[in-house]
């Protein structure tokens, strides 16, 4: 059986958003360890990890996910950004590590004009300390981005570079459709515009041979044209990504025991649904 997750919200407890996932048809998850926009974080020995596990348990929902609030920026000149980022993210692999998680999703920032050169080893610095201060049953996992305000990832190459400059066995990636689209990478057999030479998904990650590092999908239609450097995403079908290319990547055999997790902002707008859960269904074979 394949892993088809969402996002969802904790509020109310981790072992809330466990409830959330069954109710929706989910059998894995992703969730934030709070607020995605502050920096303040709860004390670890005020969650209850052992109600979410028994809730687990119970409901047969694993693995889970924890994403990394949308505030941090690994790429940052500001030094006191960098370090704020740092503290949040040795957090959310605690967090998560307790949760007997799989990994902590994270956008590693923007270069804000400064180039990918000019920060490269900074961020791999970065991530090195972070992965040497963290526990060692945790994992981070660098997601690609949409290519927009100078943000790191959105050129897989990026990607590969830091997992061989990090060389930790914890640090991996997670891929999201939304965000290949918008960066000009097609995921079906051909590109949907043919005036210029684009990329295809499927074809960088055999090149880069990155299929072993890959841990999760994040799986969404975009609500902006292919190659728009925007990251906006859309509910399956309601999009412009086509289902035949969603369809062609989510079979690949690369990804047949990888956990695919939507997302989206839901039908009704209150986020991914039972209705998005059994479209993702529908699409793998």
């Amino acid at each position: 059986m394949r892993k088809i997750g969402a996002h969802l919200s904790a509020a109310g407890g981790a072992d809330k958003a466990v409830e959330r996932a069954a109710a929706i048809g989910a059998n894995c998850l992703q969730l934030f360890s709070g607020s995605p926009r502050v920096w303040a974080r709860r004390e670890l020995e005020t969650v209850a990890f052992d109600k979410v596990a028994a809730k687990q348990q119970e409901l047969s929902v694993a693995p889970i996910f924890t994403h990394a609030i949308y505030l941090t920026n690994l790429a940052s000149h500001k030094s006191d950004l960098v370090d704020k980022s740092l503290r949040v993210l040795k957090y959310d692999l605690e967090f998560n590590s307790r949760l007997g998680g799989s990994g902590v999703v994270v956008h590693l920032g923007s270069h804000q004009g400064r180039g990918w050169p000019a920060i490269r080893r900074q961020v791999a610095e970065v991530l090195g300390r972070l992965l040497a201060d963290a526990p060692r049953n945790s994992t981070l996992l660098i997601e690609n981005s949409a290519g927009q305000q100078g943000k790191v990832g959105s050129d897989l190459a990026e990607v590969k570079w830091l997992l061989d400059t990090v060389g930790s066995r914890r640090l991996g990636w997670c891929v999201d459709t939304c965000h290949a689209w918008a960066a000009g990478y097609y995921l079906g057999k051909s590109a949907p515009v043919s005036d210029v030479e684009f990329k295809s998904l499927i074809d960088e990650i055999n090149r880069l041979e990155l299929w072993i590092d890959l841990k999760c999908v994040h799986v969404n239609d975009s609500r902006d044209p292919f190659n728009s450097g925007r990251d906006r995403h859309a509910n399956l079908g309601e999009g412009l990504v086509p289902r035949a290319d969603l369809r062609y990547f989510l079979n690949q055999r690369h990804l047949r025991h990888l956990p695919l997790i939507l997302e989206v902002p839901g039908f009704d707008g209150d986020g991914p649904d039972a209705r998005n859960v059994e479209l993702l269904r529908r699409l793998l074979r």
